[in-house]
């Protein structure tokens, strides 16, 4: 006869195949809003002197402004550091790449006529790390230049988002298949990018400064975080027995619990999409994962994958000391995309 904590942990070992089931057949109905700050902000262009001294390029140490703007179908080259997501310390870098053209309903000679003003097309990358340098995925836009700045942001764009409008075309990492939109959005420390000659040495952005920018995407992942629900209720376990929170069972605020979830994506090591995770050793999720109790930040001890189980995972977290008696709501998020919240007793 199995015992109580056997039968338990298969009763959380099918609530992770059904939540990992339903999270493969029904998609994300709601997107998650990243924001990401950005310093040393500089675009490179090839003003007149890069066009005819191009062997100097990137060769001069000092602050290089260009002497003019880029010519038709010229090119800028951008570069920023990641410093913060959704408030919380990253790092990473931000790539640009901009095709200069002028367009408007009424150009000028040489300029393109549209019904629509814009100064080129752009392509960006977001690589994203961790702020202890592990990688968390990249996420790729492009889009028109300055047609949201000029005409403001698209129909449905976040209310924070003041410019900008470009597509989310796929990512990887905890991102991969990651689809939306992006902009910027304008803060009290906004400082727009710094325009550098291609002459200008990049190597000595972070000595020569630049722009601070925040960036907001509007994202649809390809699947999100999602505690497993049992038959009796939230997959969330006292860890000394792993028996069930309940009411009759109730957490305490400063106690260890253990949340059972899918959706948490990559580890480290890895393993094969579609494969479980080993028994044998430890996956320790690879991106940065945070759990609130009532809003408030618990502190996370462990995130693993659940060992012989796909897609199924396990978060160990401290309830909060001042956490108040009654019923508490529960979230949890990975790489700064938040899953539904479930409620679970204290006493």
């Amino acid at each position: 006869m199995k015992t109580f904590s056997q039968r338990l942990i298969l009763a959380v070992t099918a609530a992770i195949a059904c939540a990992a089931n339903a999270a493969a057949q029904i998609p994300a109905t709601g997107p998650a809003i990243l924001e990401i700050d950005t310093e040393n902000y500089v675009e490179y262009e090839n003003d007149a002197n890069a066009e005819l001294e191009p062997t100097k390029i990137g060769t001069n140490p000092n602050i290089v402004v260009p002497t003019s703007p880029p010519p038709p179908f010229g090119r800028i080259v951008g570069f920023a550091d990641i410093v913060v997501v959704n408030g919380k310390a990253a790092k990473g870098l931000v790539f640009e790449w901009e095709v200069v053209f002028v367009a408007s309903p009424t150009p000028n000679p040489g300029a393109a006529i549209a019904d629509v003003p814009t100064l080129g097309t752009r392509l960006f990358t977001f690589q994203i790390l961790q702020s202890d340098g592990t990688r968390v995925g990249t996420i790729m836009t492009m889009g028109m230049s300055q047609t949201g700045s000029v005409l403001g942001p698209p129909p449905g764009a976040p209310l924070a988002q003041t410019g900008q409008e470009l597509a989310i075309v796929g990512g990887t990492g905890a991102f991969l298949g990651a689809r939306g939109q992006q902009g910027q959005e304008r803060t009290p420390t906004t400082v727009n990018p710094r325009v550098a000659s291609m002459l200008e040495d990049p190597s000595r952005r972070r000595i020569n400064g630049g722009g601070t920018v925040r960036f907001i995407f509007q994202l649809f992942p390809m699947s999100r975080p999602q505690i497993a629900i049992t038959a009796n209720g939230p997959a969330v376990t006292h860890s000394s027995d792993f028996s069930l929170v309940t009411p009759s069972n109730p957490a305490a605020a400063g106690k260890i619990l253990s949340v059972f979830a899918t959706g948490l994506g990559p580890t480290r090591p890895g393993v094969d999409a579609g494969q479980p995770f080993p028994s044998n050793s430890t996956a320790v999720v690879n991106s940065p994962v945070e759990v609130t109790v009532n809003g408030k930040t618990a502190q996370v001890l462990a995130a693993v994958g659940y060992p012989s189980s796909v897609d199924g995972y396990q978060v160990n977290f401290r309830v909060p000391p001042d956490t108040a008696k009654g019923t508490a709501t529960i979230q949890l998020s990975a790489a700064w995309i938040a899953s539904p919240a479930v409620s679970v007793a204290i006493q």
